[in-house]
């Protein structure tokens, strides 16, 4: 039975009541500084006895270092929040400039403790490892220890950090800034609207073939108007990193992403080059879509484009409830998460005015409450985004007993737990649909997926390292980045589209962040991965979750390729692995084309 109760707008008040005009938030920032002031001074002052005391110190520098990031990570998420809610929200971005700066201010005083790490001897360091307290954080601690080795002097990393703030980090929010303020107008009977770049990306999934051709001219029209500025914004944070990445002695622009998600190259290469190998029955399936819709050829615009009419979109409570009966096929854990998110309000989904694009979880850990954001217009995709955030909130949940610094899980792992949650919903769904339209409809849902993480992110990567090896010799003009990213997608996508997306580098947040290096493969890895472990799911059923929380509680302490090994048997440096798990794709492809061959 439908649960009408489920709220579609998330509770914010719960931390910190008043939003940006709180003053609760404004104790809670000032709290903060406290906190990192300690820390430092207590970092500052750290050095290594030789005795007993050592790992005592040790421990009680790690609590300090918890509570700290507990702080700054709560602000964090309230901020993310309230700029996603409310794109003109200018005290949310005021505040914002007071959290960047409070957070340079805890990575200089990680950077001085990390230093102080790497510059103990290794037969010291093996002792303090031996601590019953310390033995349970060994991994991340010597990573920490390595990665700090290969790095600058202790003041001049701290410099870059500091120079972060107003530059570095200032060109992201300046991104930000840019895209709160880009319209795209649509006109419809003879009247025009002004929508937000949020409320213009949903329409590309509208029936109506003009109607997503309307938009779409618009929406290149107005990222077009803005582009001299973000390939400003773009080439000062390109240009940040690799002058940093000089000053440290590193060749390879792949070094931080990848160390960040915990993995070797040949891995990455041996996903591409599988990916590579194995696509093309993809081309067959925009062929056929192409046909479907009445189009000689798929146009950008086209991929969203649904079977059906315009009246078949899911109201958000049966969404939810359509998805809590999936997960419970799976396992009981998940289940219950995701039904107190509903019922708690954890999830801002509301279709209005002045929202940011997209979808994304954050994690309130002082609080242990999640929050997920979307915009739900009750398509089949809006349905899957719901299920992927929802796997990121279990996989916080899954965490939740082991101490904050083996909770910091990578970016491609993270989207491994979401597309997994993706997976069950989508492919449940087509199982058990209820008509042939029904099924074709959810599958041609499914295989977008595929196309999306293996064309269009593919597109991502090859765009953004074609771009870093020509910002290494100087400034890439608006009009380069419109040519780069062009051939980059006809390249992954095999040439199969009629028209492309040149300024998607413009309207891809992805590009922007400043957190995270190459925001791009890591989803690829997520959903192949997850694939393999749906694989062994679907052989154990229900039973499986408990191995499933088991595999989720090691994401943080240990390699890709370690986790690989440990729990599913597999070598991620070999394409076998990878070329096994694009099968499971291609199944659902040929599936689809089976279907539709007499259409």
């Amino acid at each position: 039975m439908v649960n009408a109760t489920y709220s579609d707008v998330w509770n914010l008040d719960v931390f910190f009541p008043g939003g940006s005009s709180s003053p609760e938030f404004q104790r809670h920032l000032e709290n903060t500084k406290e906190s990192i002031d300690l820390f430092f001074s207590e970092v500052e002052k750290w050095e290594l006895k030789g005795d007993a005391g050592d790992a005592d110190a040790l421990d009680n520098l790690i609590g300090l270092f918890e509570k700290t990031a507990m702080k700054t990570r709560q602000a964090g998420a309230f901020l993310s929040c309230l700029k996603a809610q409310n794109t003109e929200d200018k005290k949310a971005h005021e505040l914002l400039a007071k959290a960047t700066g409070l957070n340079a201010s805890f990575q200089t005083a990680l950077t001085v403790f990390d230093g102080k790490l790497a510059r103990i001897e290794d037969d010291q360091w093996n002792a303090l490892m031996e601590d019953s307290r310390l033995k349970e954080l060994e991994f991340v601690l010597t990573e920490r220890r390595v990665r700090a080795a290969e790095k600058l002097s202790d003041a001049e990393e701290a410099a870059i950090n500091a120079l972060g703030i107003d530059g570095y980090h200032a060109w992201g929010q300046m991104y930000d800034m840019v895209v709160g303020k880009t319209k795209v107008h649509f006109s419809k009977d003879g009247e025009t609207k002004e929508l937000s770049v949020g409320q213009a990306a949903n329409l590309f999934s509208n029936p109506d073939r003009e109607v997503r051709k309307a938009v779409f001219k618009e929406w290149e029209k107005a990222w077009e108007g803005n582009a001299d500025y973000l390939a400003k914004i773009l080439n000062h944070l390109a240009g940040f990193r690799l002058n940093v990445y000089k000053l440290r002695g590193w060749d390879d622009f792949l070094k931080e992403p990848l160390d960040y998600n915990r993995m070797k190259k040949d891995t990455l290469d041996a996903m591409w080059g599988a990916i590579t190998a194995n696509k093309e029955p993809l081309k067959a399936y925009l062929k056929r879509r192409a046909e479907l819709i009445g189009a000689e050829k798929l146009s950008w615009y086209d991929q969203d484009a649904p079977f059906g009419s315009a009246d078949s979109k899911v109201p958000y409570h049966e969404g939810a409830e359509f998805i809590l009966e999936q997960f419970a096929k799976f396992g009981e854990e998940m289940t219950s998460f995701s039904k107190h998110a509903f019922e708690n309000n954890w999830i801002e989904a509301e279709d209005r005015p002045g929202k940011a694009p997209g979808g994304f979880h954050t994690y309130f850990p002082e609080s242990k409450q999640s929050r997920i954001f979307m915009t739900y217009s009750g398509t089949p995709s809006n349905i899957s985004t719901l299920a992927h955030e929802l796997g990121h909130g279990f996989h916080t949940f899954a965490m939740r007993d082991l101490h904050l610094l083996n909770r910091s899980y990578a970016m491609n792992v993270a989207e491994t737990a979401s597309t997994f949650a993706e997976m069950i919903v989508a492919d449940a769904a087509v199982k058990n649909a209820k008509t042939e339209e029904e099924k074709l409809a959810l599958l041609d849902d499914k295989v977008q997926r595929s196309v999306a993480f293996l064309m269009n992110i593919h597109a991502r990567f090859l765009f953004e390292t074609s771009f870093y090896e020509e910002r290494k010799k100087g400034f890439v003009s608006a009009a380069r980045l419109n040519e780069l990213m062009e051939k980059a997608q006809r390249e992954a996508y095999l040439d199969s589209l009629e028209e492309y997306h040149p300024t998607f580098w413009a309207s891809k947040l992805h590009f922007f962040i400043t957190g995270v290096p190459f925001y791009n493969f890591p989803y690829t890895f997520g959903y192949l991965f997850s694939l393999g472990i749906y694989a062994r799911a679907l052989e154990e059923g229900s039973g499986y979750e408990e191995k499933y929380i088991a595999l989720l509680k090691d994401t943080a302490s240990m390699t890709v390729e370690e986790l690989a090994e440990k729990h599913l048997g597999a070598d991620l440096t070999k394409q076998d692995f990878w070329a096994s798990a694009i099968k499971l794709c291609m199944d659902d492809v040929h599936e689809f084309l089976e279907l539709t061959k007499n259409l």
